[in-house]
Formats: C-alpha cells, structure tokens, sequence
C-alpha cells in the first residue's frame, strides 16, 4: 500500500459475517466514490499483521462494528487511546485490535487514534447482507470519517481549505 496522506480510514470488520464487516463496508463505499483525501484500507479482521500500517500513519481513523448498548445503526465516534478506552466489545475481532494498538504504544509509536462505532446487534450470523439498520447507519459512518479527516486536517495545517463532499 502507497502512503499518499497523514491520514489512514482503516476499516475492519469481517464481511462474511453480516454486519460485522459494517467497516469494510464503509471503506469500500468511500473508495467506490473516489474519497483521496485520507489513504483507505481494509483492514480485514484486525491483527498484528497491521501495526506496521498503522505506525505509518499520523492518524488513524478505524471504523468498526461495535456490541454496546446503543440501538443497531447508532454511529459515535470515540478517541480511544489505550485497549481499555474501547466500548466494552467491539465484534469477533475485539482482542486482536486492542493487543494491536497496545503493542503500537509500547513499542512508543502510537499514532492518534479515532473511532466510529457502528452499533449493531448481533455479528454471530454468516452471510454477507447488512440489516436495514446498518445498511442506514453506512451513509452516516462515512460522514463522520469525512468530517473527522476535515477537522484533523484543519488542526493540522490551519490554512487548509478541505471541504466534506
């Protein structure tokens, strides 16, 4: 992957199991529409694989499936900064991407951290349809990263004249 921008949407999420892969889904959507002002990527189902990724990176923004107790399609966006500062479960994959981001601070090297949360209900299903809840809640996951990468880029470069598509 070419490195063209401070900023990473790092979508995870496993696509095979309904709306757990809503962040794969939004990275994709973002990449369909042409979306260039942060490098997008899928980051599958999260693991140790990607800390060179994201070390890489000023900033991240992940985007994930979360089971909390917001209604499904409920979007947030969070600063989490150590495993602990995660909602209580993010989907099937929620070890390997905390471990993932312990492992980048020790190693001193964390980048700034941001996430948009996608409530959903139940990622324990197979099958690669979103429910209508998270399918709705898509559109809203991508404003928030699109207004994230502005506000960031703002606090970064002031003069910046990024405007949310």
């Amino acid at each position: 992957m070419k490195i063209e921008n401070s900023i990473l949407v790092l979508g995870i999420g496993n696509i095979l199991m309904n709306d757990e892969g809503v962040g794969i889904h939004v990275v994709t959507r973002l990449e369909n529409e042409g979306y260039a002002d942060a490098d997008l990527m899928d980051g599958g189902t999260g693991g140790f694989h990607l800390l060179g990724f994201i070390q890489s990176y000023k900033t991240v923004i992940m985007v994930d499936a979360a089971l909390d107790d917001f209604p499904a399609g409920h979007v947030r966006v969070l600063r989490p900064r150590f495993a602990k500062d995660f909602p209580k479960q993010l989907s099937a994959h929620e070890v390997g991407l905390k471990d993932l981001l312990d492992a980048a601070f020790l190693l001193g090297n964390m980048p700034e951290i941001h996430l948009v949360a996608v409530s959903v209900k139940d990622f324990q299903d197979m099958g690669m349809e979103l429910t209508p809840e998270i399918e709705k809640a898509i559109p809203e996951a991508m404003k928030a990263v699109k207004e994230l990468v502005v506000s960031i880029s703002l606090v970064s470069n002031p003069s910046c004249d990024m405007l949310v598509n």
